[in-house]
């Protein structure tokens, strides 16, 4: 396992032992790729997870683009992900039902001192978008944190910073 994935799913813990909105809306998500910049998930739809017309909430998806896009500034060693800005999802068409396996990318479209943008695609197991969605970051104040790490290009080795064990 990359020292990417390994961080980001330390990341990704760190929110689940916070025991606040994520780790009640979807405990079960799943980091499945990370690579410094793109972060790759998966999330079973759960019967809490939906509307009351039987398909996942549109909250579900605007929240998945604040948490997925969070993890993907991790991607680039940040543990503190820093505060949303701004944050918007456009949606194509119903992302699916319960039991349904909902994907999500995230990319980091840019990033500087002050600033991150993401980029969230949805889609499902047929590879159909779902929907879209973009996330601005401050990260000013996160860049100095004592668990951020300098990761390799790749995102094989931790260059600097301590490496934390996680499945």
């Amino acid at each position: 396992m990359s020292a990417c994935l390994r961080f980001t799913r330390r990341v990704w813990q760190s929110f689940i032992v916070n025991k606040g909105h994520d780790a009640q809306c979807f405990p079960n998500l799943v980091i499945e790729k990370a690579t410094p910049g793109v972060v790759n998930v998966s999330l079973k739809i759960e019967p809490y997870n939906i509307n009351r017309v039987g398909v996942s909430h549109g909250g579900l998806i605007l929240s998945l683009t604040d948490t997925v896009g969070s993890l993907a500034v991790a991607t680039k060693g940040y543990w503190m992900t820093g505060v949303s800005t701004d944050i918007g999802t456009s949606f194509v068409k119903p992302a699916g039902r319960p039991g349904d396996i909902l994907y999500a990318r995230s990319s980091v479209i840019g990033m500087g001192k002050s600033l991150a943008y993401t980029r969230t695609e949805f889609t499902n197991t047929a590879g159909d978008l779902l929907a879209y969605g973009y996330h601005t970051k401050y990260v000013g104040k996160s860049g100095v944190h004592e668990n951020n790490v300098k990761l390799s290009e790749d995102g094989e080795t931790v260059l600097e910073g301590k490496e934390l064990d996680v499945d």
